[in-house]
């Protein structure tokens, strides 16, 4: 190469020569090919080139745009809907008495659903007025705006906020969780987009009213309505409304009950909610300047199961179970509005009068006091409907309820049973007399039950082993004497009292229900709920419909079909008349006479089982039949134990304490309600009056021209045969020839008995 310098080459004047990077500054000092007047931008030297350009900032803010767009974007479309989440859905049952008031509830979580037309509208405005009062008329469903603003609080420490719509709250409460995180923001406000593309508003809110937590454990409106107020969310107010609305917003810290020092933030909140009607329309500022706070009532205990509610509320699922109304495994389900037949009233007099009779009446100085146990159930005959029901002592403590186990002998009360049908087959002794209240028997202590094949190996005792000789039916009812009872039952014929029995309402798989003579001592395992059916059935003149447990039943407002209550003629009119004017003497000179504290018209009968292990009173009045059964069981082992010693007697019977406790309750269920008198059509000559004159040619009720067969099993309770012995055979003659008789209405074999009887005439 030449070390001599280079030279510019001479410039084309055409500019075809020019080549980038060559020109030079002319002597101007501007650059070539820039206009005039236009500064060359200096060089990015030292710190700032480390600042970026605006075009280099619009450059990466319209990237991050699109990659935001494109993420919102993927995400919308990954993102879906997802299921409830468990505790969102989660409800617990309701159990109602009849006026609507709450017995009990089970379940984990208290939410009870409703339909946003059960909330009345002046609520519906004050939670909107507290939470989101542009619900109805924006279409967004997220308020980004307020996110952006909540977000900036939470970070600079001004405390957190949700910034959520009412759409957004509910995606939170009802599908995903509670948890605060920005992943968890995010897709909330995802799902709130898709769901209110999906759903309406009115969908939406509904949801939101029944996910929402108001504090107290309320889950949903209606269990805050409960939970703070004790009434159904279609009962609120606006002033009540607005104050649920209010906790919202923080439960914790607007229960004025629970945290007196909250009542100024927490009228605060409520002023704020009213307000926000008032400038919404939905409230007149007349309105609003009548509306006082509304303090809220004491927060409840969970009532649980204690009590009678745990009993109340087993019985009620198995008769939904039983009547095919909701099994068990739909039931557990939750959600649940179940309307009961009990009356409130009636029920806490139930409860009081076995206080006052029985429980007011043990001591801890007397270990048979420990044993003892009580039952009850009371029905409306006229609609069969259940009105009280006396568990135990509390569902916690003893979870059998002696209201509707079928483990104890139901004793004498189930004697009226025999007399009924008796005259419902028109039924004859032995020798032909036909069975009514005047027929006389023979009411010798442990006589042998005859049968139409002769003497059988039955002598049943009467209680304390006492001789009445010959009585009328009437009397032994009086009187509850086995003797008599056990004879007319073979008479009649243990089928058919097991039958007529039946036909009352005594289930047919009650357990011992045995068609044998003992049948009519009460040998069956009936329960107080069964007994107070039957009965039921005798106060209303023999028409039998099946007892009535629960009046409606709801899910989510929609109501469950019930099965329609039926009646039929179970027994003849005429029977249960009959049967209802033998039990009134029960009560005015019988064993129940106790029964008479109820201060009106009243029948019943006392009962005792075997070994004393149980004793029972059952009657009626013409609006109300009910029983009551005073038991005795070890707490410790379970086993049922005799009565003696128990309350401070040397026995407790039918018409001691189960009929005080039966009058006391009765009187004060009834206490209210004009009394009323029995309106009776006896069969023909049952009247008191009508006792027919027995000789050797009359029969009750034969042809007088009859007699009885020579041959046939005579019935010792003829007054002819005054000095007849123990067995029915009168002095000096034969045996009775088995296989022969002359009675219509004999059933049944001669060896025809039991092996285990109660022992107590009541």
């Amino acid at each position: 190469m030449s070390d001599e310098p280079q030279s510019w080459a001479p410039r084309d004047s055409s500019g075809a020569g020019a080549s980038p990077g060559n020109e030079r500054p002319t002597a101007s000092g501007e650059q070539p090919g820039k206009r005039p007047g236009k500064k060359a931008r200096p060089r990015r030297t030292g710190w700032r080139r480390a600042v970026p350009t605006w075009r280099m900032t619009l450059g990466t803010l319209l990237g991050l745009v699109v990659l935001l767009g494109a993420g919102i974007f993927a995400a919308y479309r990954l993102v879906d809907i997802p299921a409830a989440n468990a505790s969102a859905t989660a409800q617990s049952n309701v159990y109602l008495y009849s006026d609507g008031s709450v017995i009990a509830r089970d379940g984990d979580v208290n939410r009870e659903k409703i339909k946003l037309s059960q909330v009345p509208p002046t609520v519906r405005h004050a939670v909107l007025a507290a939470e989101d009062r542009d619900f109805y008329t924006d279409d967004r469903a997220v308020d980004v705006k307020a996110m952006l603003r909540a977000g900036w609080n939470t970070v600079t420490g001004k405390g957190k906020q949700g910034g959520s719509t009412i759409t957004q709250q509910y995606v939170k409460n009802y599908y995903l969780g509670q948890e605060r995180t920005v992943l968890r923001k995010a897709k909330e406000a995802i799902i709130a987009v898709k769901l209110n593309r999906q759903q309406t508003k009115d969908q939406i809110f509904e949801g939101y009213l029944n996910t929402s937590y108001f504090g107290r454990n309320a889950y949903g409106i209606q269990a805050a309505a409960q939970a703070y107020y004790g009434k159904n969310v279609e009962e609120l107010t606006t002033a009540e409304g607005a104050y649920l609305a209010s906790l919202l917003n923080a439960p914790s810290a607007y229960d004025v009950v629970a945290h007196p020092g909250n009542k100024p933030a927490a009228q605060r909140r409520w002023n704020y909610v009213l307000g926000g009607m008032v400038k919404e329309g939905w409230l007149t500022a007349a309105e609003r300047a009548t509306t006082r706070f509304p303090t809220p009532g004491e927060a409840k205990p969970s009532n649980g199961l204690s009590g009678q509610r745990g009993y109340i509320v087993q019985a009620v699922k198995d008769y939904l179970n039983r009547r095919g109304i909701l099994d068990t495994k739909t039931l557990a389900t939750g959600g649940y509005r179940v309307t009961t037949t009990l009356d409130k009233a009636k029920q806490d007099a139930f409860v009081e009068a076995v206080d006052d009779n029985v429980t007011a009446k043990t001591s801890a100085d007397r270990a048979a006091d420990r044993n003892v146990r009580v039952g009850g159930a009371s029905i409306v005959p006229k609609t069969g409907k259940v009105v009280a029901l006396y568990g135990g002592i509390d569902y916690t403590k003893q979870y059998v309820s002696n209201a509707t186990r079928r483990d104890y002998q139901v004793g004498s009360v189930f004697k009226p049973f025999v007399l009924a049908s008796a005259v419902v087959n028109d039924s004859t002794t032995q020798d032909g007399r036909r069975i009514t209240p005047n027929t006389v028997y023979d009411g010798t202590n442990k006589r042998t039950v005859v049968g139409v094949r002769g003497a059988t190996d039955y002598a049943p005792a009467n209680e304390d082993d006492v001789d009445y000789g010959d009585i009328t039916v009437r009397i032994a009812t009086d009187k509850s004497v086995n003797s008599v009872y056990a004879q007319m039952a073979q008479d009649v014929g243990p089928a058919k009292v097991r039958d007529t029995a039946i036909a009352l309402g005594i289930p047919a798989d009650t357990p011992d229900l045995t068609a044998a003579p003992s049948i009519a001592l009460g040998t069956a395992n009936a329960s107080v709920l069964d007994m107070a059916e039957a009965y039921a059935t005798l106060a209303d003149h023999g028409r039998h419909g099946r007892y009535v447990l629960v009046e409606k039943v709801t899910k989510d407002g929609a109501e469950i079909e019930l099965p329609e209550r039926t009646t039929e003629q179970a027994v003849s009119r005429e029977a249960a008349d009959t049967t209802t004017a033998v039990l009134r003497s029960v009560v005015e000179g019988g064993t129940g006479t106790a029964a008479q504290a109820v201060g009106r018209p009243a029948v019943g009968k006392t009962g005792t089982a075997e070994e004393d292990r149980a004793a029972w009173f059952a009657g009626y009045t013409p609006d109300l039949a009910s029983v009551v059964a005073v038991m005795g069981q070890n707490p410790d082992t379970g086993a049922q134990t005799p009565l003696y010693g128990a309350l401070g007697l040397s026995r407790v019977n039918g018409g001691g304490a189960p009929a005080e406790t039966w009058a006391a309750y009765t009187e004060a269920a009834l206490r209210s309600s004009p009394a009323q008198e029995f309106d009776l059509r006896p069969a023909p000559g049952s009247d008191e009056g009508d006792e027919l004159l027995i000789d050797e040619n009359a029969d009750g009720g034969t042809d007088p021209s009859s007699s009885p067969d020579p041959d046939a099993s005579p019935d010792s309770t003829s007054d002819t045969t005054p000095d007849s012995t123990p067995d029915g055979t009168p002095d000096g003659s034969a045996p009775p020839t088995p296989g022969t008789s002359t009675g219509s209405g004999t059933t049944g074999g001669a060896d025809e008995g039991a092996a285990s009887v109660p022992d107590g005439n009541g």
